[in-house]
């Protein structure tokens, strides 16, 4: 726009691009997750607890529906992910029984929609023409509806859509707050701390990048960083030397 040409530029390798600098994650530890989950309640509760123990996005978890979750072989999928790609993750076995109740209570909350003219999902692409009653089954509604029914902007039919994530977001703030633990926490804490925790019981990183959705490994490699901070497996020297004397440290 300037009209000014820039020495270097359009000769291969004369120009260096200024490479942005990469954060490691904030992780929790395990104890970490409990003390912030013991603290939540309800549905925000099973939320948060898929978001930690299947790797989930908040937006992955609201939109899951009811026939994406397949409680006997404790594997749920995940569809239209980040970059638009289906997955199978992991079902934590701990909270089936809360899973079986939330799902007979979407179905209760199902029938009576139906019965008042409403309880329409929003179907994925095209879907809504190739299937035009699929949007009324149990299989197809949200696992988390939102309290209200609204019309689909695309056919009018009411319906009810998600929970909206900010509800979530709000619960986790509360009681990260609550339990005086020292990190930013947020939603996307459950999903890294998932990761992590995972690579310490000695699963491989190929497992763990297909259960998060990552198209490239290099991503879930960031991982592997956050266990060489604080040391997996390496023992501080100074440790050797209070152990070595066999004396204790100076009190402070």
């Amino acid at each position: 726009m300037l009209g000014v040409e820039l020495e270097g530029v359009g000769r291969k390798g004369s120009v260096v691009v200024a490479k942005t600098s990469r954060r490691l994650p904030v992780v929790l530890t395990r104890d970490e997750v409990g003390l912030v989950l013991r603290r939540m309640r309800g549905v925000s509760h099973l939320v948060a607890s898929l978001l930690y123990g299947a790797g989930l996005r908040l937006g992955e978890a609201l939109s899951l529906r009811v026939k994406d979750l397949d409680l006997e072989r404790l594997e749920l999928v995940v569809r239209g992910g980040k970059g638009g790609r289906d997955r199978v993750s992991v079902l934590p076995a701990s909270i089936v029984p809360r899973l079986e109740d939330r799902i007979a209570v979407r179905r209760a909350l199902h029938e009576r929609d139906l019965i008042d003219g409403c309880g329409w999902a929003v179907l994925p692409g095209r879907y809504a023409h190739k299937s035009p009653r699929a949007g009324f089954e149990l299989g197809w509604q949200f696992l988390f509806a939102a309290s209200t029914a609204k019309p689909d902007p695309r056919t009018g039919a009411l319906g009810r859509y998600h929970l909206h994530p900010s509800s979530v977001q709000r619960a986790v703030r509360s009681a990260a707050r609550r339990t005086g633990v020292a990190k930013h926490i947020t939603c996307h804490t459950f999903r890294h701390s998932f990761a992590t925790h995972l690579l310490e019981d000695g699963y491989d990183i190929r497992t763990i990048q297909e259960l998060l959705g990552h198209r490239s490994v290099k991503t879930t490699m960031v991982y592997t960083h956050v266990l060489n901070k604080g040391g997996r497996g390496i023992r501080s020297p100074l440790d050797s030397v209070w152990s070595t004397h066999d004396s204790e440290p100076p009190s402070r």
